[in-house]
């Protein structure tokens, strides 16, 4: 079977999704669509590799899909394999090249989140399972490196995003410039207010410590050249492969 195969055959079971062939002038174009709000989760089409910025004439298949959060957009772009949306550039749509470079256990978790995403707001907090986050720990402002010394669960500050039951991997900026625990979400929506040298915090959230990582096993130089991790400013979603090597 070819990936665009596999894809329909994994929509149709997980979702009941029939695809629709909706252009006679690109009859290989496959619109997935939402069966409850009709909106678009996917587009599968067939395109010339050269409008990729690839070598080559023939048409190849790629798959459309949207995401959450345009910073794990923007690193996935940055990987061999995925693109900037094509034809739908706007609202974190990615298109993934469907010619084995990425894997297909990697394509079920970009449909399933795009599926997410294009549900209707009050549904997402009931559909989206649970989520893998990278964020960031100043130094300059908590002293990260003694965070759990007297306990395994305190109060963080709470990104967007983040639910109860997400696992976050805390990275610990420079000096440090490294991964150093993974937590798992207890609480959110703690009220707190505090604005002071240039960090404000609206809300807290309860993170339970359960695992510490030693300081030169996933440092910033190697999410960089191994996960194409170039910044981490704010939370952000990791790469399938990435989160294999944190387990």
């Amino acid at each position: 079977m070819t990936l665009r195969e596999d894809i329909l055959q994994y929509v149709h079971e997980k979702y009941k999704t029939e695809p629709e062939y909706l252009w006679r002038r690109f009859p290989r174009y496959t619109v997935l669509r939402r069966g409850d709000n009709h909106k678009w989760y996917g587009i599968i089409m067939d395109v010339p590799r050269e409008n990729l910025g690839l070598h080559g004439k023939e048409r190849v298949d790629i798959l459309n899909v949207k995401l959450s959060d345009p910073s794990y957009a923007d690193m996935l772009t940055r990987q061999e394999g995925y693109f900037k949306g094509y034809h739908i550039s706007r609202g974190n749509w990615i298109s993934v090249l469907l010619d084995g470079t990425v894997a297909m256990k990697d394509i079920q978790g970009l449909i399933d989140e795009s599926f997410i995403v294009t549900s209707k707001k009050y549904r997402r907090a009931k559909e989206r399972p649970p989520k893998e986050w990278l964020i960031p720990a100043n130094p300059k402002y908590y002293d990260v490196l003694h965070a759990f010394d007297e306990k395994d669960e305190i109060d963080w500050k709470q990104g967007n995003g983040v639910i109860v039951g997400d696992t976050v991997f805390m990275y610990a900026a420079a000096p440090v410039s490294s991964i150093l625990y993974r937590c798992k979400v207890t609480k959110t929506d703690i009220p707190y207010d505090y604005s002071e040298g240039g960090l404000t915090i609206k809300a807290l959230m309860k993170i339970k410590l359960t695992k510490r990582y030693k300081s030169d096993e996933f440092p910033f130089t190697l999410l960089k050249e191994e996960y194409g991790i170039y910044a981490i400013r704010g939370p952000r979603g990791i790469p399938h492969s990435l989160s294999e090597a944190l387990k």
